[in-house]
């Protein structure tokens, strides 16, 4: 039996495509489906083979400031990568800003806000190389 792993999360934004373009640039993923949502909407799913991000906005760009009953906060999104700085870079690319850059075991973060202001957690529990020189 295969154990229980989290497949998608779904996340409302205002501009599905600019977030896709984001997600794609900054972690190389691909658009797995778009189409109609619930209430009238748009979704865009935006991820790897395995698991995605659904990026939903709502009938004539309802978005954030909607609030659902099922439950908030998000506090952030959490993206494992297996190289934090290239990964950075992209981040800057995009004209976002890093912050709360961390150091700890197991792994070392950094995160970031989208332009709708959701935050996301990039980390990697790759071997730290030491420099050479």
């Amino acid at each position: 039996m295969t154990r229980p792993f989290i497949e998608h999360v779904n996340v409302t934004v205002s501009d599905p495509e600019r977030s896709a373009a984001l997600m794609a640039a900054i972690f190389g993923w691909r658009e797995r489906w778009r189409g109609p949502a619930r209430d009238g909407g748009t979704t865009i799913h935006v991820g790897s083979d395995s698991a995605y991000v659904a990026l939903y906005t709502g009938p004539g760009g309802a978005h954030a400031a909607q609030r659902y009953p099922k439950g908030e906060p998000l506090n952030h999104v959490g993206i494992q990568v297996d190289d934090l700085d290239a990964i950075e870079a992209e981040v800057i690319a995009a004209g976002l800003e890093p912050f709360a850059h961390a150091d700890y075991d197991p792994g070392r973060r950094f995160y970031f806000l989208d332009p709708d202001g959701i935050e996301y957690e990039v980390v990697s529990y790759a071997a730290v190389q030491p420099a050479t020189g």
